[in-house]
């Protein structure tokens, strides 16, 4: 049972006010913001405010966390967790593969999100790649470009066992055909070898 006096919730319209209000009061772009305000968690408290906020803006089957807003940075050590874990359960849904962030506080690094060298910041969705350097991210599910290459290659090896396989049948029909032929041959001569006997030999059949 969540004991939590805080219930976390995607942003509505109806919330545009207070949300205006913290992000000026974290000097965030409000404009802009407002144009995405469905990107928003909110945590609510029981009288209805809204003392804290973190955004999900999702591309390419990747989260990226951020402009977090806090009414009372008292607050955040309780907030940030019920924001993460409802972050966490949208991520789920939507399939996400990763997760990345410019956020600085320690906390996000806890999370597990460690920085993004150059390999890995390769795999950043464009959308997102005029911004600002010192990312961290989170790797939630393997890439999808992996899964499908583990696939093919597997879809491969099947086939390849199949044909294997087919081949291996094939050669044992040879075989057998052969090895049939063989003994019938050799039964011939026999049979042949038997007949030119007696037929030299009539008195053979007499003893």
């Amino acid at each position: 049972m969540n004991s939590s006096p805080y219930r976390v919730r995607r942003a509505t319209l109806d919330d545009l006010s207070q949300l205006t209000a913290l992000w000026q009061s974290m000097r965030l772009p409000v404009e802009d913001l407002g144009k995405r305000i469905t990107e928003f968690q909110v945590a609510e408290g029981a009288d209805g405010k809204l003392p804290g906020a973190v955004g999900l803006q999702i591309a390419e089957r990747q989260g990226r966390v951020h402009s977090e807003a806090f009414s009372d940075f008292a607050l955040a050590d309780v907030l940030r967790p019920l924001l993460w874990e409802r972050i966490r359960a949208v991520a789920a849904n939507h399939g996400l593969l990763r997760l990345w962030t410019q956020e600085r506080a320690p906390f996000w690094g806890q999370c597990g999100l460690a920085p993004a060298n150059g390999e890995v910041l390769e795999k950043l969705p464009a959308l997102w790649r005029g911004q600002s350097s010192g990312w961290l991210t989170l790797k939630l599910k393997e890439d999808i470009e992996v899964a499908i290459s583990l696939d093919k290659e597997f879809a491969l090896f099947m086939e390849s066992e199949k044909q294997r396989t087919e081949r291996a049948f094939q050669h044992a029909r040879i075989l057998k055909t052969v090895a049939t032929l063989v003994a019938l041959a050799v039964f011939i001569l026999v049979l042949a070898g038997a007949f030119f006997l007696f037929k030299k030999n009539p008195q053979l059949l007499r003893r």
